[in-house]
């Protein structure tokens, strides 16, 4: 009689070390804290794109991914290759413009920022000049800014943001939330598909979410594209500039802005000629995402996976922007993100050690900084075939303040990922944060969106960093936590995004562990996650 007892309870003991080891493992500080202060460090120069400090990221990533014991992919590597196109923009270009018989030639820097993304060294431009609004086409929104009218040639300048709501349409265009067609990056896309010479946005801090320092920066910088055709000459313009233009060419800008805000408007011949000298330097160069993989343990489940990503790029180098007399020219981005990388590299050591039912990618894309390049170069060609992909859990931007009563989800919302985080944070004593509007677009400003596009359920995992709110209920000084979150806002992009050894990063680490609970939540799963049924996503095939 003994024999078969003892069979059941080895057969009990058994499944118990299985249910077990289909726990998410608990993280710890020190890893994470080491891999962020080194990726973070001055050696690594900012982890430029194009850049030494980048081939370093690039070369750290993959020996600790290697070291941890993550499998490596089909070649035997774990680096993707992005092909990548560099523009610099030259001294010597100019944009100039003619209306009235006056010329107006805006300070490149402060009053206007271009360059180009044709993959052509010198350019010069001659063309109209056309207000189009929001510049955007949305069917489902019966929206068109367009009309039809040709833009083959025509340099397009237009706002950011979307339509407002309205009394009678609260909810056209997400309400006050930001949709896609908010984006710069769609705005230049749809320039594209017009066949336009150019286009130039109309910056406001408000409309863009972010001062006129993030586009300025940006643009002193060398800028990268997949590679392929771009606008010509593609920019922004300060809004007293472009008030200027607008009262030189005999128009009222608020006045056009009043009645882009309406289906009837149509573009605006703004009766000024634009003429564009652009010389870059080009270069061609190929950069790395880095990506490793954690095998499923189920001999079914194992077909299907969970992505987690976070970019280890940030701006690198640059001698001649500097900030102070003490002339710091590193943009060594700590927050945004080496604390991403750091955190997944923490949590794919743990991982290795206790693999999930379906198999788990570890994923560190390139060039986010210069448009999501390396998660849409991923998404392209993904290391797991996406009809397989259950979920993408990105961290871009973490918790350096401290422990949060709540985790913050927005975008989950969108699919089945909001029940399975409820259900995580249930069991983590934690809740959500409340739904805020997206107002800044933060859900199109991440990787995950390159995931969501593709038709894979994906968000931000985070903290209130990425958007700046501050809105998260801190455990220690509630509201000196909060205004130490809202003040990151002065180092976003700026060469002040240093790392501290002061930082408490017990909430760093509790949003690495939710991130990762998450992940074994969904990836233990009995079925995949799905969009919730409307969502826009959730019509994107894979």
């Amino acid at each position: 009689m003994r024999l078969p007892v003892l069979a059941i309870a080895a057969g009990l003991g058994l499944a118990s070390l299985h249910a077990a080891a289909q726990q998410a493992p608990v993280l710890t500080e020190a890893p994470l804290r080491a891999h962020l202060s080194f990726l973070a460090d001055d050696l690594f120069e900012g982890r430029g794109t194009g850049q030494r400090g980048g081939d370093l990221a690039v070369r750290y990533l993959e020996t600790q991914a290697a070291v941890i014991g993550l499998k490596p992919l089909a070649g035997g590597g774990y680096r993707m290759p992005v092909k990548i196109e560099g523009t610099k923009l030259l001294d010597r270009s100019f944009v100039r413009f003619d209306a009235n018989g006056k010329s107006i030639t805006p300070n490149n820097g402060s009053e206007i920022v271009f360059g180009t993304a044709a993959g052509k060294a010198d350019l010069t431009i001659d063309a109209p000049l056309v207000f189009v609004g929001y510049g955007a086409i949305a069917p489902e929104e019966k929206w068109d800014d367009y009309k039809g009218v040709d833009m083959k040639g025509k340099v397009l300048v237009m706002m950011v943001n979307d339509p407002q709501p309205t009394a009678e349409e609260p909810n056209r265009f997400a309400g006050k939330a930001y949709t896609y067609y908010g984006r710069w990056l769609y705005k230049y896309e749809e320039a594209v598909r017009q066949g336009a010479a150019g286009v130039l946005l109309i910056h406001t801090t408000p409309s863009a979410s972010y001062p006129w320092s993030v586009p300025a920066n940006g643009f002193s910088h060398e800028r990268f594209h997949l590679a392929g055709a771009g606008n010509p000459v593609e920019g922004w313009l300060q809004e007293d500039t472009a008030r200027a233009l607008f009262k030189a060419a005999g128009f009222d800008l608020d006045a056009l802005r009043a009645q882009a805000e309406t289906r009837a408007f149509r573009p605006v011949d703004l009766k000024t000629s634009v003429h564009a000298e652009v010389h870059s330097a080009i270069r061609q160069i190929e950069q790395f995402n880095v990506a490793g993989i954690v095998p499923g343990s189920d001999a079914k489940l194992k077909t299907q996976a969970v992505v987690y990503s976070a970019h280890w790029d940030h701006l690198g180098m640059d001698e001649g922007v500097r900030r102070d007399d003490r002339g710091d020219h590193t943009w060594n981005g700590a927050i945004d993100n080496a604390s991403g990388a750091a955190a997944l590299l923490a949590m794919a050591a743990e991982a290795v050690k206790h693999p999930a039912r379906r198999t788990q990618v570890f994923l560190w894309p390139a060039a986010e900084e210069q448009g999501l390049l390396g998660s849409a170069a991923y998404v392209q060609n993904p290391a797991w075939p996406l009809a397989q992909t259950t979920a993408d859990l990105n961290l871009d931007s973490m918790n350096f303040v401290g422990l949060t009563r709540d985790i913050g989800v927005a975008g989950a919302e969108r699919s089945s990922l909001y029940e399975a985080a409820q259900g995580v944070a249930r069991k983590m004593g934690l809740k959500l944060a409340p739904a805020i509007p997206d107002l800044s677009g933060a859900y199109f400003r991440a990787d995950h969106f390159n995931f969501a596009k593709a038709g894979v359920p994906a968000f931000n995992v985070g903290s209130a960093v990425f958007s700046g709110d501050g809105h998260f209920e801190f455990v220690k000084d509630p509201a000196a936590s909060a205004a130490r979150l809202v003040a990151f806002k002065n180092d976003y992009h700026q060469v002040t995004d240093e790392y501290h050894a002061d930082w408490d990063l017990s909430g760093m680490v509790q949003q690495a562990q939710f991130t990762l609970n998450l992940g074994y939540a969904v990836g233990n799963a009995p079925a995949m996650q799905s969009w919730k049924a409307g969502d826009a996503f959730g019509k994107v095939k894979r």
